[in-house]
C-alpha cells in the first residue's frame, strides 16, 4: 500500500493550514488541494488552473461523519449511496450548508462533496481535520493528471508540494450524483455505473435542464492540445490513409490487431473498461507529444460499464 512519510504529511498539513495548495493524489486523479474554508486559498486553486468562477469544485472529506459541515440536508437516498460507495469515486450533490463558500459551489445552492479512497488522500484529510477543495491538477479544460509527473508538468513552480501517490487506480473523474428534491440524478458518469447506484436506491430520476452544475459538463474538456478525431474501430485504418495521403501525421489510440506502421504512435486500448479508463488520460498525454497533428481514437464499445470513458472522450474531441 502506498503509504506518506511523516515529514511529507507535516509538510502538508503545514502548507493547507497556511492557505496555500498541494498536489494531491487520489484513487480517480490528481488533486489541486487548499482549504475549503479558506477564501485566499480557494481563489488560489482558480488563479493556477485558470477555471471559471461559477465552475464549481468538489470538496474531499475524511469521511462520512463531516457531511454535515457541508450539507445543510442529507436525505436517505445520499446516506444509502455514501454507505454502498465511500470511500470511493463518487461524489454526492446536496444542500449547502449557509457556511459553505460561494467559490466552492459556483454561486448554486448545492455543494459537491466526496469521501476518496486513496490512501494519501485519506491521511492528509485524516490530520487536516476539514475540507479540501481539489479539482484535477491540471490547466482547466485540458487532459486530468493521473501521475505526480503530470502535475509538474502542467504546473510547474505554481505548486511547491506535489504528494507522489503512483498512477492513480481509476484514472477518471468520479460519478456525479445528485439528491436534491426527492431526486436522485446522475450528472456525471464515472467508474460507478449507473446499474450500481439503481441497486444502492432504484431508478434514478432523468437529468433536468435546471440540474446542478458540477465539474466536466462543459462540452469541450478533458481535451489535449492536438485535435482528437473518433472513428469505428473499423474506420481507423481508412482514416489514417485518409490523413497521412493529406500529408498529416497520426497517432492512433486503438485495438493493436489493426495496427499501421503509418501511424508515428499507436497505442493498444485495453479491451476492458477499467483498464482503459485507467490509461485513458496517460495515452492521450503521450499521443499529445508525438508532434501529431491528429490524434485518432476507434470508437470503445457502448453500455453502462463505458459510458464514463465514452463522455472523456467525446468532451475531448469536443476541443
Amino acid at each position: 500500500m502506498v503509504v506518506i512519510a511523516p515529514y511529507e504529511l507535516d509538510a502538508a498539513i503545514a502548507a493547507l493550514r497556511a492557505g496555500d495548495v498541494i498536489g494531491l493524489p487520489t484513487e480517480t486523479v490528481y488533486g489541486l488541494a487548499g482549504d475549503a474554508s479558506n477564501p485566499d486559498a480557494v481563489a488560489r486553486i482558480y488563479a493556477i488552473k485558470g477555471r471559471p468562477a461559477t465552475h464549481p469544485v468538489i470538496v474531499h472529506l475524511a469521511d462520512g461523519g463531516q457531511v454535515s459541515r457541508w450539507a445543510r440536508e442529507v436525505p436517505a437516498s445520499a446516506e444509502a449511496l455514501a454507505a454502498a460507495f465511500w470511500p470511493g469515486p463518487l461524489t454526492l450533490v446536496l444542500p449547502r450548508h449557509a457556511s459553505v463558500l460561494d467559490t466552492i459551489t459556483g454561486g448554486q445552492d448545492t455543494v459537491a462533496l466526496r469521501v476518496p479512497a486513496h490512501p494519501i488522500a485519506a491521511a492528509v484529510l485524516r490530520a487536516f481535520d476539514g475540507g479540501l477543495a481539489a479539482p484535477s491538477a491540471n490547466r482547466y479544460g485540458r487532459v486530468s493528471p493521473t501521475t505526480a509527473a503530470h502535475v509538474r508538468e502542467d504546473l510547474g513552480a505554481a505548486v511547491a508540494i506535489v504528494l507522489d501517490g503512483g498512477p492513480c487506480d481509476v484514472g477518471l473523474e468520479s460519478t456525479i450524483v445528485a439528491c436534491l428534491d426527492g431526486r436522485v440524478t446522475l450528472l456525471r458518469p464515472g467508474r460507478i455505473t449507473v446499474p450500481a447506484l439503481e441497486a444502492a436506491v432504484g431508478p434514478l430520476a432523468e437529468s433536468q435542464a435546471d440540474a446542478p452544475r458540477v465539474p466536466g459538463s462543459i462540452v469541450s474538456h478533458y481535451a489535449p492540445r492536438t485535435p482528437v478525431e473518433i472513428v469505428p474501430v473499423q474506420a481507423v485504418v481508412a482514416a489514417l490513409s485518409a490523413h497521412v495521403d493529406a500529408g498529416r501525421r497520426v497517432a492512433v489510440l486503438a485495438p493493436d490487431r489493426v495496427s499501421d506502421a503509418r501511424a508515428l504512435t499507436w497505442m493498444d486500448a485495453a479491451a476492458e473498461p477499467e483498464a482503459y479508463g485507467q490509461s485513458l488520460y496517460a495515452n492521450l498525454r503521450t499521443l499529445d507529444r508525438s508532434g501529431a497533428d491528429v490524434l485518432l481514437v476507434a470508437d470503445p464499445p457502448t453500455g453502462p460499464a463505458w459510458a464514463a470513458v465514452r463522455d472523456r472522450l467525446t468532451r475531448a474531441a469536443a476541443h
